[in-house]
C-alpha cells in the first residue's frame, strides 16, 4: 500500500542519485533555504521527526508551523514543547502484547459491522511485522532434550493463539508473522528487519527514501536505535491507531546528550557500561525525553553495544537513546546480510540529509551528562530494580546489606531440600538465565560467555546442582556462531544447553524450580536469588520461588551459576575447586578482551545472517501445519480460554458522549512509588486460588495447563481477574498484605477484582492513588486495559511514566498529578475515603482542576489536581471513551 505524502513538491523534496538509483527524499537542508529556519545543529534523533513533518505536511495534520517549531526549539536552548502529529514508518509485535491487538482489531471488525461500515476498512495501512517470542517457557533444561521439548510443549499450550495470529495473518493486509522458535522481536528487528533507511512509492507512484521509524507494543522496540533506527514502545492502543493510519500525536521532546569518551578497559563488557549508564540517567531523570549519544568515544563502540544501551532506554526511563549514523552503522548493516545498495542509499542519504555522525558532529542538546568509558568496572543491578547498579566488587556486601535493611530475613538459616544432599539458604542462585535481546543480541558477551563456560569446565567446574540454568538468545544466528566456535558443547558441559529462541526468563517464563527446593524456600521463608542477563528484575517478575533479581552479562550469569550464591565476593573469593583441589578464582576463567575478539571476527560472519535469515516467515513444520480459515471477521469460539471478544464496542453508539465530573468516587487501591506495569498487569504464573485460576479451573482447566498471564491476554476475563494480582504488590488500605488485595464496599479484605465488580454493581466509580513513577516499566496496554475495565476512572499519582499515561488515556481513563506538595502521604490517605473531581467537563490540556477527598470521619481536604490529558487530541479520546473507539466512528462516518 503506497504511503500519503504531503503535497509540498517544490521547497524540501528533492532527489537523490546513488550509483544508478535516482531515489526522492524530504530534504532539510532545503526547508532551510526556503525560510522555514536553521535546522542545522539540530540532534540526528530530532532530525528525524522534523523529516516526519516536511514528508506530511499538509496543511492541517501537519503544518509550516510545526516545521518552523523545530528551528525555535534550537534557537530555545533545545525546549519547545509543541504538539506534532507523528507517523511512524511500521510497527513492531510481539504476541504477548500482539495477540490483545489482533483480537482488537477482530472486535472492531465486529464494531464496524454493527455501524453499518465495511469490516475490511480495518486493515493495517502501515507494515506489520509480529514475532513470536514470549511463549516459550522453561519446563525442560540442562539436558541435549530441552530445546524440542520446551517448543513441543509451547504449541501445545498455545495453538488457540498461533491458530488466531495465523488467522490474523491472512485477514488483514500489511501484516506478517515470524513463527515461534525464531528469536525475540527486537534482535530480529535490529537483525533483519530494520533498514535505518527505508523507502517506499507514494500515492504518485513515485519513489521515496526516508528515515526508518517504527513504533512498537514493547517497550525495548527502543533497542534498534542503536542501529539510528528511531523507534520506542507503546502499548498496543497506540500502536493499533498508528496501524490504521492515526497518527501518534506528542509534544517535541527535549533531548538529552551523553557523552561518551575513552575505550573499555580489559575485563569489562558492554552490559558493564549499559547498567552504569542506566544508574546516571535514572539519576538525571529523562522521563518522555530522548537521549542521543555522542563524543568521541562512538568511535570504539560496537554496534552491538550501543543495541544493549538503547534496549534498555526503559530503564533509564527515556523515551528512546539514540545513536547517529556513522561508519560503525554502515559496517553492522553490511556485516548482517543488508543489501549492498541499500547501504549506498543510507550513507549517501544520511551525509546529504544532515544526519552523518562526523568529526564535525556538535548538536546542539537541552542538556548533557558525560561518561569516560575507561571507568567502567565490571557490575550487576538488583535485587528489585534495573538502576540499582553495584559494582561487582561491592556485590557481596550489597547483598548482605538488602538482606538486613529490604527483606529483614538473618543469613545463614539452612533448610534442607527433600531428596538431595545439600540445603537450601538465602542468597542461593536457584535461576542463572542467558536470556533476552539485551544481551544475547551481542556477540562479545556469548562467545565471552562461552569461554568462561570452556574454561570452567576444563577445570572440571560445574554449575551448583540447585542452580536451573539456560541458555536462550534472541536469534538462530546466536546459535550458528556459538557452534562455529565450539563454545556451545562447552556450554552443554555446565548445564547452558539451549531451551528456546524467545524471552523467556526475562518476562517470567522461567518455568517452575525443582519442587523440593520450592518447598524449602516457602518452609524457611528463604530469600532465593536469580541471575539474568536480561533487563527487568522487578518484584515478582522472574519466578514466584525467588525474592531477588540481579541483572548481569552472559559470563557473569554462568560465573554466578558456578559459584551457586550471592554470597560470595567473586573478585576474591573461590568459584570452586578444580579436579586437583585448587581454588579456581574468576580472573582464572576470564577470557582476554583479545580472545573474544578473534572468536567474534571467525564466527559472527555476513552468511550466517543470510542463512538463519533466509526463510524467517516460514517457521518449521508446526506451524506450517497451524490451520486457520479466510474470513474477514473471526468466528470467535465459544470454549476458548485463550481469545475472546472484548465488551469495548459492543453497543457502541455511532455518536462519542462528553467528559463529566467524577462524583462520589471509591478508592480501589492506595499504591507507593515505582509501581511498575509488571505490578499492575502482571505477565507471569497464577495459582488456583487466584480470580484467574478460579475462572479457569471453573471451565475445567487443569492448573498444568494455566499457562501464564501473558499468553492470556487474548481474554478479557482472565487479564480482568490478573489486574493488580502480582504477588508482590502492596495496597497500603491494607497492613503488610501482598498481593491483588483491597478493601470491599463492606470493608472486608477482598481481591481487587471481587472489590472492583461489588462497587460496579452499587455503580460507584473508583479512583487509585499512587507515588512517584506510576506505570514504570513494560509497555502493556493490558495495564490500562485491566484498569478501565475494573472501573477506574482516574488514576492520581505523583508522576506518571510516558507510555502508561498515554494508554490510560487511550483507555478513557483519566491520569491526574498531584500539585503543590501534596501527597498520598502528606494528605494522610487509608482508602477509605470517597473523591470527587470537577471542571472536567470544560477541560483542556494540562489543567488543573479541583478536588474534593471525604475522610470517613468527614474531614474534608481540598486539593488541585494537574490533569494529564497532554494534547487536544487526547481531550477526544477521553471523549470517545477512547482512541480505537475514536478510530472505528471516524471509519463508520467514513463509510
Amino acid at each position: 500500500m503506497p504511503i500519503t505524502v504531503g503535497q509540498d513538491t517544490a521547497k524540501t523534496r528533492k532527489t537523490l542519485t546513488v550509483g544508478d538509483q535516482s531515489i526522492d527524499y524530504y530534504s532539510i537542508p532545503a526547508a532551510t533555504d526556503a525560510g522555514l529556519g536553521d535546522f542545522a545543529n539540530l540532534p540526528a534523533a530530532l532530525k528525524v521527526v522534523l523529516e516526519n513533518m516536511l514528508r506530511f505536511e499538509d496543511g492541517k495534520t501537519v503544518s509550516v508551523d510545526d516545521i518552523k517549531a523545530f528551528a525555535e526549539w534550537g534557537a530555545k536552548g533545545g525546549k519547545n514543547p509543541r504538539e506534532i502529529a507523528y507517523r511512524p514508518a511500521r510497527v513492531l509485535m510481539q504476541d504477548f502484547t500482539g495477540v490483545p491487538a489482533v483480537v482488537d482489531l477482530a472486535a472492531m471488525r465486529d464494531g464496524l459491522v454493527a455501524l453499518g461500515g465495511d469490516p475490511e476498512k480495518i486493515n493495517p495501512l502501515n507494515p506489520v511485522d509480529l514475532v513470536i517470542d514470549h511463549s516459550v517457557m522453561i519446563d525442560e533444561f540442562g539436558n541435549p532434550r530441552a530445546f524440542q521439548m520446551n517448543v513441543d510443549r509451547e504449541y501445545e499450550r498455545n495453538m488457540e493463539r498461533y491458530t488466531f495470529l495465523k488467522w490474523g495473518q491472512s485477514a488483514f493486509n500489511n501484516f506478517r508473522v515470524v513463527p515461534p522458535g525464531t528469536g525475540i522481536c527486537h534482535q530480529v528487528n535490529l537483525e533483519y528487519l530494520a533498514q535505518t533507511v527505508w523507502t517506499d512509492t507514494d500515492q504518485n507512484g513515485n519513489e521515496v527514501a526516508y528515515p526508518d521509524t517504527l513504533v512498537g507494543t514493547d517497550s525495548h522496540t527502543t533497542m534498534v536505535n542503536g542501529a539510528a533506527v528511531l523507534g520506542w514502545g507503546v502499548g498496543g492502543i497506540e500502536a493499533e491507531a498508528a496501524m490504521l493510519g492515526q497518527p501518534i500525536s506528542m509534544l517535541i521532546p527535549e533531548v538529552v546528550g551523553f557523552e561518551l569518551t575513552g575505550s573499555m578497559v580489559e575485563g569489562t563488557t558492554g552490559t558493564d557500561l549499559v547498567l552504569k549508564v542506566v544508574e546516571m540517567l535514572r539519576e538525571k531523570g529523562v522521563v518522555g525525553k530522548f537521549v542521543e549519544f555522542y563524543g568521541e568515544g562512538l568511535n570504539r563502540l560496537p554496534l552491538a553495544d550501543r543495541a544493549t544501551i538503547a534496549n534498555m532506554a526503559p530503564e533509564y526511563g527515556a523515551t528512546c537513546g539514540f545513536f547517529p549514523i556513522d561508519g560503525e552503522t554502515l559496517r553492522y548493516l553490511r556485516n548482517t546480510g543488508r543489501d549492498e545498495a541499500r547501504i549506498a542509499l543510507v550513507e549517501a542519504y544520511a551525509k546529504e540529509n544532515g544526519f552523518w555522525r562526523g568529526d564535525d558532529y556538535t548538536p546542539i542538546y537541552t542538556d548533557t551528562l558525560h561518561l569516560d568509558m575507561g571507568t567502567i568496572v565490571p557490575a550487576i543491578s538488583g535485587p528489585k530494580r534495573p538502576q540499582d547498579y553495584v559494582a561487582l566488587t561491592d556485590a557481596k556486601t550489597a547483598f548482605l546489606k538488602e538482606m538486613e535493611d529490604t527483606f529483614k530475613r538473618p543469613m545463614g538459616k539452612e533448610i534442607p531440600v527433600e531428596g538431595e544432599d545439600y540445603t537450601m539458604e538465602s542468597g542461593k542462585v536457584v535461576i542463572a538465565s542467558i536470556t533476552s535481546c539485551t544481551n544475547t543480541s551481542n556477540p562479545y558477551v556469548m562467545i565471552g560467555a562461552g569461554l568462561v563456560a570452556r574454561k570452567a569446565a576444563a577445570l572440571g567446574l560445574d554449575r551448583k546442582p540447585w542452580v536451573k540454568t539456560s541458555l536462550a538468545p534472541g536469534s538462530q544466528v546466536v546459535s550458528a556462531y556459538l557452534e562455529a566456535a565450539g563454545l556451545q558443547e562447552d556450554l552443554d558441559k555446565i548445564g547452558f544447553n539451549l531451551v528456546g529462541y524467545g524471552c523467556t526468563t526475562c518476562i517470567g517464563n522461567s518455568g517452575p524450580i525443582q519442587a523440593e527446593l520450592s518447598k524449602a524456600i516457602a518452609d524457611g521463608d528463604l530469600v532465593a536469588t536469580s541471575v539474568l542477563s536480561g533487563n527487568r528484575n522487578f518484584e515478582g517478575r522472574i519466578s514466584p520461588d525467588v525474592r531477588a533479581n540481579y541483572l548481569a552479562s552472559p559470563p557473569l550469569v554462568v560465573a554466578y551459576a558456578l559459584a551457586g550464591t550471592l554470597d560470595i565476593d567473586l573478585t576474591s573469593e573461590p568459584l570452586g575447586q578444580d579436579t586437583d583441589g585448587n581454588d579456581v578464582f574468576l580472573k582464572d576463567i576470564w577470557p582476554s578482551s583479545q580472545e573474544i575478539a578473534e572468536l567474534v571476527e571467525a564466527t559472527v560472519t555476513r552468511e550466517a545472517f543470510l542463512t538463519k535469515y533466509a526463510d524467517v516467515f516460514k517457521g518449521d513444520e508446526k506451524w506450517q501445519g497451524v490451520e486457520t480459515t479466510d474470513q474477514k471477521t473471526y468466528d470467535w469460539p465459544p470454549q476458548s480460554t485463550y481469545v475472546q471478544n472484548p465488551p469495548y464496542f459492543q453497543g457502541m453508539s455511532p455518536e462519542p458522549g462528553v467528559i463529566t465530573n467524577i462524583e462520589g468516587a471509591k478508592v480501589l487501591a492506595l499504591l507507593g512509588d515505582m509501581i511498575t506495569t509488571d505490578h499492575i498487569s502482571p505477565a507471569g504464573s497464577f495459582k488456583e486460588s487466584t480470580p484467574a485460576g478460579r475462572y479457569l479451573t471453573e471451565r475445567q482447566v487443569a492448573p498444568r495447563e494455566f499457562n501464564s498471564y501473558g499468553s492470556r491476554r487474548g481474554n478479557h476475563e482472565i487479564m480482568m481477574r490478573g489486574t493488580f494480582a502480582n504477588i508482590r504488590i502492596k495496597n497500603e488500605m491494607l497492613d503488610g498484605v501482598e498481593g491483588g488485595y483491597t478493601k470491599g464496599p463492606d470493608g472486608a479484605q477482598t481481591s481487587i477484582f471481587d472489590a472492583s465488580m461489588a462497587h460496579q454493581e452499587n455503580g460507584t466509580p473508583l479512583v487509585i492513588f499512587g507515588g512517584e513513577q506510576y506505570g514504570a516499566g513494560s509497555s502493556r496496554d493490558w495495564a490500562a486495559k485491566g484498569t478501565a475495565l475494573l472501573g477506574v476512572k482516574a488514576v492520581i499519582a505523583e508522576s506518571f511514566e510516558r507510555i502508561h499515561r498515554s494508554n490510560l488515556v487511550g483507555m478513557g481513563v483519566i491520569p491526574f498529578e498531584f500539585t503543590n506538595g501534596d501527597t498520598r502521604k502528606s494528605l494522610g490517605l487509608t482508602g477509605d475515603e470517597t473523591v470527587s473531581i470537577s471542571g472536567l467537563d470544560t477541560i483542556q490540556p494540562l489543567q488543573e482542576v479541583p478536588c474534593t477527598i471525604t475522610k470517613a470521619d468527614g474531614t474534608v481536604h481540598e486539593i488541585m489536581l494537574k490533569c494529564r490529558i497532554d494534547t487536544a487530541i487526547e481531550i477526544e479520546y477521553i471523549e470517545h471513551g477512547g482512541v480505537l473507539h475514536y478510530v472505528l466512528r471516524n471509519l463508520a462516518s467514513a463509510a
